[in-house]
């Protein structure tokens, strides 16, 4: 997750309804093309709850990237709590990726956090400068039904429903920064993963 006064809409969210909500987060990066040998940017990390899947599935070829310290002490705490590792915790503005990263990476992840970006494809242009040749930039989001109808646990959840984006303004966002869309999956119930290629 990011500092909300710099990308709104992006708290973190309760451990309970998070965990109902995705109940297999490897398994969703696995449909989305992760897997072992890649080196991966998880960016916006948060506390760590898809870090941990990541970091299992690419065998700790992960770096945690977070504008929040404490945001990455949870990580830390839930990566080691997973009996995984990954390679370094950043604590960086995911607008200055490219100088935090030591190294360009085969794919950046960014789950639940895009639609509070207020300048997406500066940030999109960020992302692209970390890449390999050909790497891919992924974003897990939520759709453009209402906050409430998106229901957890009993309860609406969910970013605010005006911040949503449809693949079509995601791509309108993305696309301008150096990428082409390379898949869109549904991720039932309430999501969908685009993945993007570094053209």
């Amino acid at each position: 997750m990011t500092d909300d006064r710099l990308f709104p809409a992006t708290a973190m969210p309760d451990r309970d309804w998070w965990q109902a909500l995705w109940p297999d987060p490897e398994g969703v990066l696995r449909r989305l093309g992760l897997r072992a040998g890649l080196t991966v940017a998880d960016l916006c990390c948060g506390d760590g709850y898809f870090t941990a899947a990541l970091a299992r599935l690419v065998r700790g070829r992960v770096y945690a990237v977070d504008l929040d310290p404490a945001m990455l002490t949870r990580a830390r705490r839930e990566v080691e709590g997973a009996g995984a590792s990954v390679l370094e915790y950043i604590a960086a503005d995911a607008r200055e990726l490219a100088k935090a990263l030591p190294e360009t990476v085969d794919c950046v992840l960014m789950a639940n956090t895009f639609h509070g970006v207020p300048e997406q494809t500066a940030l999109a242009r960020a992302v692209a400068a970390t890449l390999k040749p050909g790497g891919r930039f992924i974003v897990i989001n939520w759709h453009t039904r209402p906050r409430g109808e998106t229901t957890v646990l009993g309860q609406p959840r969910g970013p605010k429903t005006e911040l949503r984006m449809a693949p079509e303004r995601l791509r309108g966002a993305v696309e301008p920064a150096g990428f082409e869309l390379e898949s869109l999956l549904e991720l039932p119930p309430y999501h969908y993963g685009a993945a993007f290629r570094r053209s």
